[in-house]
């Protein structure tokens, strides 16, 4: 094939990828499948086909992927803080706080122990495990982080506010695990006290600090801009140019790293800030549905060319100890952790399984994999690390993808039976139906 025929074969399937994911959505509604699951599967099924199809390299081509990876998790951070309906607190936000405070670190040390007792990584190839496998990411099973943003503060079931929360924060909070990992593999695994001061210090304090303080100023500014300028023509919230939420992620994000912050954090605090500027402003749904759908043709082209990775044997260098580290992941540390973080909380005992079940792991992990290989070796051969991530993050898909729309359902229809039991009326609001707890 010429070079020029290749060309052509992805023009055409780009094209084929964007229809797609615009209307799969749709016709996969109801049903136990999701959209990045069946990508997943259409990459797996055109490269068993004889189509010119380039070569997959993760490795090789590392910087890409990394980028590519990048900017799918800071728009899917900017829809999340969007779409977050309820205000900000340390008591309503209860659910999110456990989850980081509690799931988070207990998964990596668990991760981290797993690397190291059943594939004998070395220590800082076990931390860069554990952290590249920390986020959460509902974008890979809608069903489970909340809808569109709306005028009520309070329609939202615990189950989808606390995961999509949880996502919204913590891929940013991964961001010292795995620079705590890299710092370890530059100094041949040797822990001094200097090296651990300068990682509280510069890593967790300093970065994450930053990452909350520009959040919350280019959140304050665009706020201000879009609803409260005092040029009508700067007032952007009266064009519904949905574009406008690109400018708000890129800005907050490269503001942030300029400054040597974390810039994950920085734009879902712009998000959560930008929505508290006026939070019954239509603009809101029109920005979120615009980076929506940007983040959605990304996320189709990610899974649809990991799904190729596979097919070309991106797989051939796992181990059974690799696959057993994910499947013991997300089928037995997640939900232990997330279920030990819930008890106390404000959901009920069947929310606090389900939140504790969808522990999604998705385009973060890619992203920081592909982040921390670009210049650190860790005494492991990067193919066997990318094969141990794309399993478990493969694994997630098919799981979660397939169970999120029924068990989520599920849930919806009991709240909905038991708001009507309570007296709600044969029609009962929003509000009182994701009041309900279970």
């Amino acid at each position: 094939m010429s070079a020029v025929t290749t060309a052509d074969f992805l023009f055409a399937l780009l094209g084929a990828v964007a229809l797609g994911a615009a209307a799969l959505p749709r016709l996969l509604a109801r049903r136990p499948l999701s959209l990045p699951l069946v990508f997943l599967v259409l990459g797996v099924l055109v490269q068993l086909l004889p189509l010119p199809l380039p070569e997959i390299d993760p490795v090789a081509d590392g910087v890409w992927v990394e980028h590519l990876a990048e900017i799918c998790v800071v728009l899917s951070l900017m829809g999340a803080g969007l779409a977050l309906n309820r205000p900000f607190g340390f008591a309503s936000w209860q659910g999110v706080w456990r989850q980081l405070g509690i799931t988070m670190p207990l998964t990596m040390a668990a991760v981290a122990a797993l690397a190291w007792g059943l594939l004998g990584w070395p220590a800082a190839t076990a931390l860069l495990l554990a952290g590249v496998l920390a986020p959460t990411d509902p974008v890979l099973a809608s069903e489970v982080r909340v809808g569109e943003p709306t005028d009520a503060e309070h329609e939202e079931d615990e189950v989808r506010f606390t995961l999509t929360g949880e996502a919204g924060l913590n891929d940013g909070l991964a961001f010292p695990f795995v620079a705590a990992a890299m710092a370890l593999a530059a100094a041949g695994g040797n822990v001094t006290g200097g090296g651990v001061g300068h990682w509280l210090l510069v890593e967790v304090l300093y970065k994450c600090t930053a990452g909350v303080a520009a959040g919350l100023a280019v959140g304050a500014l665009l706020g201000r801009l879009f609803f409260r300028a005092k040029w009508r023509a700067m007032r952007l919230s009266e064009h519904s140019e949905g574009f406008v939420a690109l400018g708000a992620t890129f800005l907050a994000y490269g503001v942030t790293e300029l400054v040597h912050g974390y810039g994950f954090v920085a734009v879902f605090v712009t998000a959560c800030r930008i929505r508290a500027a006026e939070r019954s402003h239509g603009y809101h749904t029109v920005m979120h549905d615009f980076v929506e759908q940007i983040e959605r043709l990304l996320t189709a082209v990610l899974l649809f060319l990991l799904g190729a990775f596979v097919a070309q044997g991106g797989l051939a260098p796992l181990s059974w100890q690799g696959a057993l580290v994910g499947v013991l992941l997300l089928l037995v540390v997640r939900p232990v952790t997330g279920w030990a973080a819930q008890l106390g909380a404000a959901a009920g005992p069947r929310e606090r399984v389900v939140t504790a079940f969808f522990g999604v792991r998705g385009i973060g992990s890619l992203f920081y994999l592909a982040y921390a290989l670009a210049s650190h070796d860790f005494g492991v051969p990067a193919e066997v690390l990318w094969a141990v991530v794309t399993f478990t993050v493969l694994a997630s898909v098919v799981l979660h993808g397939v169970s999120a729309t029924p068990v989520v359902s599920r849930l919806d229809r009991l709240r909905l039976h038991r708001a009507k039991a309570r007296g709600a009326g044969p029609d009962p609001d929003d509000h009182e139906v994701a009041g309900e707890r279970l």
